[in-house]
């Protein structure tokens, strides 16, 4: 889990009943992030901040939630928890807390009525926790409505969520986070890609729930470009364990983090990410 990283927390709100919630990750003071969206259809929040060129470099905290784009208004609670306690970029009318957010479309599968708001992101930071034990993935939190091969028809769709791991190489650590719920199937180490190829995404089908989200820390100490490169690996991983990915009903994206206490080559950490995002994807779906 995240949580192996130091400083780093993870909380969870969710409705089993409508089939939807939001997951926040806490950063610790002095976290450099970026990240890089792939795919057709994405649903974010202060996503161009994260970019090499913008002023700020740190992170606060990052939004995983359902429902769609209207799920994205939880992350001002995000902002009221962190507000409170003195987290953000400083600024001469008190911190801006930066946090990112990333949302998937899970309105389909249960009550549509029903999405994360405001008061929903701030539990899920009260929840937060840096005890990987007290922290659950499976069909929890921004993966509670998640599914996922549904380029096979609703009738081939099944169960995907909140899936996580950690790789080690020596004193560095990457970790991923990663709520699952593709257009395209999870493949297992070993297995071939679908040879039928999918049928086009009429607009119908679009609407039927998609999108992978996640979140890529290391306790690497990182520039926020290195952070980019280290997305687009977990890019990579997410490629290997995903077909179709990246599609045009897909908005697909990565925050790679880093907290800044170890010392490590750059192409280290990339091959990590890429392997840490694989196998948190194929963990959803087994959890699920």
């Amino acid at each position: 889990m995240l949580t192996e990283i130091p400083g780093v927390r993870v909380g969870h709100w969710s409705d089993e009943t409508a089939r939807t919630g939001c997951t926040v990750v806490l950063f610790p003071e002095g976290t450099v992030a970026s990240g890089e969206l792939r795919g057709g259809a994405p649903a974010t929040r202060e996503f161009a901040l994260l970019d090499p060129g913008a002023t700020v470099a740190r992170l606060d905290a990052v939004l995983l939630t359902g429902g769609s784009a209207f799920g994205l208004a939880a992350a001002d609670g995000v902002m009221q928890f962190c507000e409170e306690r003195g987290m953000g970029f400083p600024t001469s009318g008190g911190p801006v807390p930066i946090v990112v957010g990333l949302g998937l479309y899970d309105l389909a599968e249960g009550d549509a009525t029903v999405r994360p708001r405001a008061e929903h992101g701030y539990r899920a930071c009260e929840t937060a926790s840096a005890d990987t034990a007290a922290v659950a993935l499976g069909p929890v939190g921004a993966a509670c409505g998640a599914t996922i091969a549904k380029w096979r028809g609703r009738a081939g769709a099944r169960r995907g969520g909140l899936g996580g791991a950690v790789v080690h190489d020596g004193d560095l650590t990457v970790a991923a986070l990663v709520a699952v719920n593709a257009y395209g199937d999870v493949l297992q180490p070993g297995e071939d890609e679908p040879r039928i190829p999918p049928p086009p995404v009429d607009t119908a089908e679009a609407a039927f729930a998609n999108t992978t989200i996640g979140v890529i820390a290391t306790d690497a100490r990182l520039t926020k470009r290195e952070c980019l490169l280290v997305a687009a690996s977990g890019h990579d991983g997410m490629s290997r364990a995903l077909s179709p990915v990246h599609s045009t009903a897909d908005g697909d994206a990565l925050v790679a983090a880093a907290v800044g206490l170890v010392t490590a080559p750059i192409e280290a950490v990339r091959a990590l990410a890429a392997t840490a995002v694989e196998r948190a994807i194929r963990s959803a779906v087994s959890v699920a």
